[in-house]
């Protein structure tokens, strides 16, 4: 059986550059910059940027984001990891004793902010324009405001109902005592004074060059006064971030990590993120005739949702900060351990609960999920975006900026929340993300990047938590396997496994649970019930639970870039 669905969008194509972002307002401060020349790590900066300020119930300027970026000349592939660590003076022993073994859900989890410096990183090292260029675009939505779109007020409306707004974040999102009307203007006028004043250190720096004058304005982030205002507000708060953790933080210029899929090369970010399960995954499915089991078939969802569960099953056992853990990437995306994986698939019944790691030695026993517990039900955080860029180039840049700024407390000096992304580690011992001062949590932004015959193919990613890997590989072989363009590709039913440990705390874990979007034809429903499947149908055009994604594809014969943006929230594409 196949089946297919049209589009409710055509398909954004260009032949000098398209822009796809998470927020309509970032593709079009993104476009604005490359119609002023600037290169894709110029607009992908000014796009994340914006980001950070029209999306606030999903990013934070003071969030994280993994960034990758390619230059076509000289072919140049690399990751940003825009994730922050843990302080210094964490310890494990606390949360373990002082909070019953719970991390709660205030300041006590907050890392240090990642996404300044990952965002000036790319600008200074691989950008063309200067900060003040880059970053006014965001500047004036957060001085001027911007109006409040449906989808992002219901978020809103959701995040407040439960949990009681902090009384900084309620002054901007409540201004009235309730959540503005769709199309009233939020403004933040605390964030855009940060703005300016990082303006203001570049203009002060401008005679020393671009590059020199962007590594001020870093400096005085974590170096200067706003690291010690987020220091001053940690401690008197009760968090345990201090001026030497902002200090002695960077983020780091790192290779990918790439698997295959015949003629394709996928390329993600590493096991400090969930990122490689996307290329371990397609690279387990490269050896079956896909096209042949029909898209979307019983058998079709019931062969990915189980390589996927694979996948996740090492995820969960092996990922964690490679400066911390031994993460045997390169066995994992050896082809060898593909197929090995792949023969482990039962093609007439689904896994009960999630199957154990692949790389046991013999004998060795596998004890199971740690520190998760079995749940009727799952939450699913809501605190990410993407946004992704091809220029007239041919460059590419891929980010996925994250961390809620309405469900973290907001510094009032500064206007945006530190990075609550330790919700993200395990404090069982065992656990290859347990918490640690100086680690990183294993994070579930993932941006990618995908290559044919050597050549640039697509820039790809989207929110959604643990169904960001699953969205990803779903709508890369709508592509691929099945022709589709990439406006219909994401446009698609989709499912999502949640066979495995969530990756925000408390880790709830749901045996042999498979969400279905309710388009999925009824008779592939009973089907995979039948084959052993928990599942779980969700409302058509799920915002989030299935991922929200921004893609784009070029081919190198016309020159034409193709974007397409998710319909199940607000993102856009925009090219010409």
């Amino acid at each position: 059986m196949t089946t297919t669905y049209g589009s409710l969008r055509p398909p954004v194509m260009g032949t000098q550059h398209v822009i796809s972002s998470g927020h309509y307002l970032a593709a079009s401060a993104g476009y604005r910059l490359l119609e002023a020349g600037g290169n894709a790590v110029d607009a992908g900066v000014a796009s994340g940027l914006v980001i950070n300020v029209v999306l606030p119930e999903n990013t934070n300027f003071g969030g994280v984001a993994p960034i990758m970026i390619y230059l076509a000349r000289p072919r140049l592939l690399l990751t940003i990891s825009g994730l922050g660590r843990w302080p210094a003076g964490i310890d494990v022993d606390y949360f373990r004793k002082e909070c019953g073994g719970d991390l709660p859900d205030d300041i006590r989890r907050a890392v240090v902010p990642s996404a300044p410096d990952a965002w000036m990183c790319a600008l200074q090292n691989h950008g063309t324009l200067t900060l003040e260029e880059v970053l006014t675009p965001a500047l004036e939505l957060a001085r001027d405001g911007y109006p409040l779109s449906e989808v992002v007020r219901n978020e809103m409306l959701f995040d407040f109902d439960v949990r009681r707004p902090f009384p900084e974040n309620a002054k901007i999102f409540m201004p009235n005592g309730q959540v503005p009307a769709v199309g009233e203007l939020v403004i933040q006028t605390a964030l855009s004074d940060t703005f300016q004043y990082m303006i203001d250190v570049e203009r002060e720096n401008a005679s020393k060059g671009r590059a020199a004058a962007i590594a001020a304005v870093r400096d005085a982030f974590y170096r200067g006064d706003i690291a010690r205002e987020m220091s001053r507000y940690s401690e008197l708060e009760g968090g345990f971030l201090r001026f030497e953790d902002f200090r002695r933080f960077s983020v780091k210029e790192e290779p990918a990590v790439i698997g295959e899929f015949n003629d394709y090369r996928i390329a993600a970010c590493g096991p400090w993120c969930q990122g490689p399960v996307v290329p371990q995954t397609l690279q387990t499915l490269a050896y079956d005739d896909l096209h042949e089991l029909g898209h979307n078939s019983t058998e079709y969802i019931h062969l990915l949702a189980e390589v996927l569960n694979l996948s996740f099953s090492d995820r969960d056992y092996y990922y964690g900060d490679p400066e911390f853990v031994d993460v045997p990437m390169n066995a994992l995306l050896s082809a060898e351990y593909t197929r090995m994986r792949r023969t482990q698939v039962d093609p007439g019944k689904a896994f009960s609960e999630m199957p154990p790691p692949g790389l046991l030695n013999s004998g060795e026993r596998w004890p199971g999920p740690c520190g998760a517990a079995e749940s009727g039900t799952r939450r699913f955080e809501t605190d990410t975006s993407y946004t992704c860029v091809i220029d007239k180039w041919g460059n590419a840049f891929s980010a996925t900026p994250s961390d809620s700024n309405t469900r973290a407390p907001i510094i009032p000096s500064l206007g945006f929340s530190l990075s609550s992304r330790g919700t993200q580690s395990w404090l069982h011992p065992d656990h290859a993300s347990c918490l640690a001062p100086g680690k990183r949590p294993r994070l579930t932004p993932n941006p990618a990047i995908a290559f044919h015959r050597g050549e640039l193919f697509m820039p790809f990613g989207c929110p959604g938590g643990d169904a960001q890997c699953q969205a990803m590989v779903q709508t890369f072989l709508n592509i691929v396997v099945f022709g589709m363009n990439v406006q219909k590709a994401i446009e698609q039913p989709r499912f999502a496994s949640l066979n495995f440990p969530n990756s925000f705390w408390p880790h709830e874990y749901l045996p042999a649970r498979l969400q279905l979007e309710a388009r999925i034809d009824s008779a592939v429903v009973d089907g995979l019930q039948k084959l052993g499947h928990d599942v779980e149908m969700k409302h058509s055009w799920e915002p989030m639970d299935m991922g929200v994604m921004s893609a784009i594809t070029i081919n190198h014969k016309t020159g034409v870039r193709m974007g397409g943006g998710d319909p199940r929230r607000d993102a856009y594409a925009i090219g010409r």
